[in-house]
């Protein structure tokens, strides 16, 4: 049976849903927190046990391949989603049908630290950016934990349309 189908009669499975990708998922971790998840991913050097610790304490799914990992939360009741392949889009496609996406959301978090992005005035930043995206850009958005910058250019773009695709929807 699904992970889907086990919870659905439960509030767990929402597009508010509060997530972890063990260490052997980065870039999906990566392209969840595109998609506006609130996704967390610890490093390799942190032990299943406290994989297991952060994901109960914060009411986390824990997104895994580790067979081991997924028996030992489901035996403390951690709410799991077992991904199947090492295909990146596979997986994302297997984590979007469980998980409705909230299309507000997407690319409000930041890539690296999973924090929400603030809008900032293009004004305040001139000397954070390159010139010639200040010149050709208006937009922009600034993680306040690390500090990384965020504009619409080609790197959004290609970005979009991967989410496009994803969805089922037209590229731009």
């Amino acid at each position: 049976m699904p992970w889907a189908e086990k919870t659905k009669s439960s509030s767990l499975l929402s597009s508010a849903m509060r997530l972890l990708c063990d260490h052997m998922l980065g870039s999906l971790a990566k392209w969840l927190r595109i998609f506006g998840f609130d996704t967390i991913y610890p490093d390799a050097t942190t032990n299943d046990d406290l994989v297991l610790h952060i994901a109960s304490r914060e009411k986390r799914l824990l997104i895994s391949r580790d067979k081991e990992l997924l028996i030992r939360a489901k035996k403390t009741r951690i709410p799991v989603l077992e991904i199947h392949t090492t295909n990146l889009t596979e997986q994302l496609q297997q984590v979007l049908k469980e998980i409705p996406i909230d299309e507000k959301k997407i690319l409000s978090r930041c890539t690296l630290c999973n924090t929400p992005l603030h809008s900032v005035e293009k004004e305040g930043i001139i000397d954070k950016i390159p010139e010639k995206v200040f010149q050709t850009r208006n937009e922009f958005w600034v993680c306040p934990t690390c500090a990384k910058y965020y504009w619409m250019g080609t790197h959004y773009e290609n970005m979009r349309e991967k989410i496009n695709i994803l969805m089922q929807k037209e590229p731009l």
